[in-house]
């Protein structure tokens, strides 16, 4: 199994690239990890949401290959507790039958294309964070289900 982060726009802040860096090289010693950045979408200073949230869909669905399960972290989805997310990691390295792939969409959410394809939301938290800082804080999340679940000490009860 792989598990890909897809995004939609680059990052223009240092902090959150080194960060991110720093939970990719962790993560991969556990499981084959990769972030694909998608291009942002050009000229949307006029563009209504919805042509903005279909252009991104375009992108997202060219980019999503066969045999993959789609997550789209979306603030509306399922949350869990760090143990509960692992369980969550867990339960689909045990059944190995698909990749995984976890989605950041745009500012304005994902549209009804993209809704389709995913097979669940997951929501890191109530608050509400900016798409690029959210980059950071699902490497470390899924860093964290990886200790949780090889009983490695850095996730605390």
């Amino acid at each position: 199994m792989k598990v890909t982060l897809l995004v939609v726009g680059k990052t223009d802040k240092k902090f959150v690239e080194e960060g991110t860096d720093e939970y990719v090289k962790r993560i991969k010693r556990y499981i084959p990890f990769d972030i694909k950045v998608l291009p942002d979408v050009k000229n949307t200073k006029n563009m209504p949401h919805e042509v903005q949230m279909e252009k991104e869909a375009d992108a997202i669905l060219a980019a999503l290959g066969g045999n993959q399960e789609v997550i789209l972290l979306d603030e509306n989805g399922t949350e869990y507790t760090s143990v509960g997310f692992a369980n969550f990691i867990e339960r689909h390295l045990v059944m190995g039958q698909r990749d995984l792939v976890f989605i950041i969409g745009g500012p304005y959410g994902f549209s009804q294309r993209v809704r389709a394809v995913a097979s669940g939301k997951l929501s890191l938290s109530k608050l509400t964070y900016s798409h690029q800082l959210v980059r950071v804080v699902f490497a470390e999340q899924l860093y964290r289900a990886f200790t949780i679940i090889r009983g490695e000490p850095y996730h605390h009860q």
